[in-house]
């Protein structure tokens, strides 16, 4: 058997692969003998059908798949041995000139195009300047947020008029385009929340209703032709959400308001817990550093972004772009010759965005350790358990779960990725220089 490689370019080779009778025939025949033992056959006692019956029934398909088998294992020990970096896979290069009869007596070639990794260096620096931005919170939002968390935890009362921001519980009824009654149509009671109606004049229609007053609503209107939210309040699916034009009759059937907590003692340990906050001063500090810590996992997702468009934009290196196009092809028979030309760039960015990670954790000796995988896979996990529970979990019982998670070669193989990148983020940025500015959440807003 002989290969070999002949480079087009920097970034493309093909790999030929000559087989001989010889180089695939003692794998040929142990794999009809192989066959021979289990095969079932009328006439015969299992196990003692006789080879050459074997290779004269099955013998071609044998053939095809053994030297099937042979190239895979030949082609990727090849590409092991000369450690060649390859993106994507080998595609077969086909050559209509090449007929082979399949009698145990061929010569193969074979040849595979590959594509290559280039060859780049990184030249990060600290002359490379990124912004990394301290996010303060204003009067507004933390106004915004105090309302809403002494809404939470504030008591349910029923005034007699309906002002913006209630809830109307009232009668819904379907109605004709003449103002009737529409026969067999919908029909129910719902929670009309007056802060998600969308339209302004539809929510003005319903603010100053008491209890037994009728108004006329259009729900396509209100809610901006939102098929989901429609579909719960009248309780059908999405589509026939989407198809309702009529009007409804809306029958007020109570008025409930959610009060705001008093901001007192009771209700700081609700929040804090027995002692911790005792004023407003110390409540409003705290809910300054809630929002602040909120405001500094943006501001670190939008540090992480411009390394990596800073990362895109200094890697001056190419991709084997054709090669790339055709394996994407090859490898992905639903995908449109318009979704490649839309998506490629895309792909082609966080491939680059890979190689260069990958070269920064190699080049600076980065280790992965499994302490730090096993860390990242737990706080993933912590965080899922706290959406669905508040009951917190035990740390024996997370960890013995983060554990079985890990179990998973899938899944412990996206964390690690994670891991990986994160690491590789880290490194930027103790190169490039940092230059803390103090914004606005309004102005931050503006930056996304």
């Amino acid at each position: 058997m002989n290969i070999s490689q002949e480079k087009i370019d920097s970034l493309n080779a093909i790999v030929k692969i000559n087989i001989k009778p010889e180089d695939y025939q003692p794998r040929v025949d142990k794999a009809i003998k192989d066959h021979a033992k289990k095969a079932k056959m009328p006439g015969f006692r299992p196990g003692m059908v006789p080879v050459a019956h074997i290779k004269k029934m099955y013998g071609k398909s044998i053939l095809v798949d053994e030297v099937n088998n042979m190239l895979s294992d030949t082609l990727n020990n090849y590409i092991n041995e000369q450690q060649l970096e390859v993106l994507g896979q080998p595609l077969p290069k086909m050559d209509d000139s090449k007929q082979y009869n399949w009698d145990f007596a061929d010569d193969f070639e074979f040849n595979y195009e590959v594509g290559l990794a280039p060859e780049f260096t990184i030249d990060f620096s600290s002359k490379d300047k990124i912004s990394q931005y301290v996010i303060k919170a204003d009067e507004e939002t933390l106004a915004a947020r105090i309302k809403n968390i002494r809404k939470s935890y504030g008591k349910m009362t029923n005034p007699a008029v309906s002002a913006d921001g209630d809830v109307l519980y009232a009668e819904l009824v379907q109605l004709s385009p003449d103002g009737s009654v529409f026969d067999e149509g919908i029909s129910n009671t719902a929670s009309v929340r007056l802060d998600q109606v969308q339209d302004e004049a539809v929510k003005a229609s319903l603010i100053g209703l008491k209890k037994d007053d009728v108004a006329v609503l259009d729900f396509q209107k209100a809610y901006n032709n939102d098929a989901t939210r429609i579909a719960a309040i009248l309780k059908v699916d999405e589509d026939t959400a989407a198809e309702v034009k009529s009007n409804f009759r809306l029958t007020v059937k109570n008025v409930n308001r959610l009060e705001e907590s008093d901001l007192n003692q009771e209700f700081f340990d609700k929040l804090f817990g027995e002692g911790t906050v005792t004023t407003e001063e110390e409540f409003k500090a705290k809910i300054t550093e809630e929002v602040e810590a909120m405001y500094a996992q943006d501001a670190e997702r939008k540090l992480q972004n411009d390394l990596y468009k800073l990362s895109i934009e200094k890697a001056k290196f190419d991709l084997p772009d054709e090669f790339l196009k055709r394996w994407l092809k090859a490898t992905n028979e639903k995908l449109t010759d318009e979704e490649l030309i839309g998506g490629y760039n895309d792909f082609a960015q966080n491939l680059k965005w890979t190689l260069l990670e990958n070269k920064i954790i190699k080049d600076n000796k980065i280790e992965i350790k499994y302490e730090e995988v096993f860390a990242a896979a737990k706080q993933r996990l912590e965080a899922q358990f706290r959406m669905y529970s508040q009951q917190p979990i035990s740390d024996e019982q997370l960890s013995q779960y983060t554990v079985q998670f890990l179990q998973n070669k899938e899944e412990a193989n996206k964390i690690f990725e994670e891991v990986k990148a994160a690491r590789a983020l880290d490194y930027l940025k103790s190169v490039v220089t940092l230059e803390q500015k103090e914004i606005s959440a309004k102005e931050f807003g503006e930056l996304v």
